[in-house]
Formats: C-alpha cells, sequence, structure tokens
C-alpha cells in the first residue's frame, strides 16, 4: 500500500521516527499544542488528528488511536509499515487491579494480556504474549528515576470489553498478578512484534477497580501531565 492510506492522509516523511499516542485524538491536539514547538497537523482523517513537531530539539510525532484493539491495530499497523515509524509509545489510562496502586500512579507495560482474538492471524501453533520492547522499556525507567517519578512495571490486560457480562472476569486477572486493564496495548505489541519495530505502552491508573476511587477531571488532566512528560523524555532520549 502506498501513502496516503485509507485512514491517514499525511505524506511520507510527515511522521517522525517516535509517536506518542493517546486513545483520544483531542488528547494528542492537547499534547501537540502544550508540548509540542512548532507542531503541524499532519492528518486528520475520520477526526483521528496527529501532528508533528519538536520536543527539546528532537522531532516528535502524537496521534490518537482511537478506542479498542481493532482501532490501535489499524494505526500503529499503518505507522510501523507504510509510514517507517520505529518507535510508538502508547500512553492512556487503566483500571488498577492491585491493592498496592492507587489513582495516579503510572504503569508501564512490560506484558500485555488479553481476551482478544487478534493473535490468530498470525496462526500460531500456542498462545502469542506480546510483550514490550525492552529499549524502550528500560529508557522509560532510567527516565523515570532521574526525574524521581515512580513507574511501576509489569502485566497488564487489554480487554476487548469495557462492560463485561462476566462480573469476575478482573478477580481472575488479578489473582494472577495483573496490574491493570485497558483496551489497546496488546494490538500495538503484536503489531510492532510483527513489523519488527518497537512498542511501550505506559499508563496513568485513573480508576480502582472494585472500589468507589476514581479520578475527577481535574485529576485526571494534573496526573496525565507526568504521564506524557515521561512519554516525550523517553522520546527524546531515541534522537531522531
Amino acid at each position: 500500500m502506498s501513502v496516503p492510506t485509507p485512514h491517514i492522509e499525511a505524506k511520507t516523511g510527515d511522521f517522525a521516527k517516535t509517536v506518542i499516542m493517546p486513545g483520544d485524538p483531542l488528547r494528542a491536539k492537547l499534547i501537540a499544542e502544550k508540548f509540542l514547538d512548532n507542531a503541524v497537523l499532519v492528518t486528520s482523517v475520520r477526526g483521528m488528528l496527529g501532528y508533528t513537531g519538536k520536543y527539546k530539539g528532537v522531532k516528535v510525532s502524537v496521534m490518537g488511536s482511537g478506542m479498542g484493539i481493532p482501532s490501535m491495530g489499524i494505526y500503529s499497523y499503518e505507522l510501523f509499515n507504510f509510514y517507517d515509524v520505529n518507535n510508538i509509545i502508547r500512553t492512556g489510562s487503566a483500571g488498577a487491579l492491585q491493592p498496592e496502586l492507587d489513582l495516579g500512579d503510572i504503569i508501564a507495560a512490560m506484558g500485555a494480556c488479553t481476551n482478544s482474538n487478534y493473535a490468530s492471524q498470525y496462526g500460531l501453533n500456542g498462545s502469542f504474549a506480546p510483550t514490550a520492547c525492552y529499549t524502550l522499556l528500560r529508557t522509560l525507567d532510567d527516565v523515570s528515576r532521574e526525574i524521581g517519578k515512580t513507574v511501576h512495571i509489569g502485566n497488564i490486560l487489554s480487554s476487548d470489553t469495557f462492560y463485561s457480562a462476566d462480573e469476575t472476569e478482573s478477580c481472575k486477572w488479578k489473582a494472577m498478578g495483573v496490574l491493570a486493564v485497558e483496551m489497546e496495548t496488546a494490538a500495538l505489541y503484536m503489531n510492532a512484534s510483527y513489523a519488527k519495530k518497537n512498542a511501550l505502552g505506559i499508563f496513568t491508573v485513573s480508576d480502582c477497580i472494585g472500589t468507589d476511587k476514581a479520578m475527577t477531571a481535574e485529576e485526571r488532566q494534573n496526573s496525565f501531565t507526568n504521564m506524557i512528560e515521561l512519554s516525550l523524555e523517553t522520546a527524546v532520549r531515541l534522537g531522531e
């Protein structure tokens, strides 16, 4: 497939080698306006906004992925395979499962369990376990230590369902030590593995599943800034 693609109208060279990818396209717009210098809108097909600018002198892009594994599957595939993007850092919210996690905590996904059938396309005789790129994960860990921000590293769940008919499902994943639940990262990690590219998911705990704990809109805004800064600092270390 040539560019533009059916879902991205950018031209060849419009995207940086590293793309920060929140789910919400309006959050992508906010990141571009607040953190990037000379940000330029490079795609807006179906309202999925993508921008490229510079952060501390390094070319960085930011683009929304939409909600769920199918949407992430499309956009990350096209960025990796048609726009020569090397690194995608997903930034999003997650529901915590483990009691040691609290609102505003930051999680980096070393691995991504899933209840999705996304991996069946590869025809593997077994279960594929999608994991983060070690270089991105190590870089994020180094950055977090240097700037004094704690990051919990471990397994997360990428769920196909936001509202599950199985009310015991979260308890089962919790028992296996899974830190939190979100909805996109497994597809991102699988696409990265297949394309021989790099991916990392970073999340802010916005609610604690099984409790009444949940962030207000203001708390989400303030705490998400920490996650965005960590992802951008990681992007700077990767260079252009």
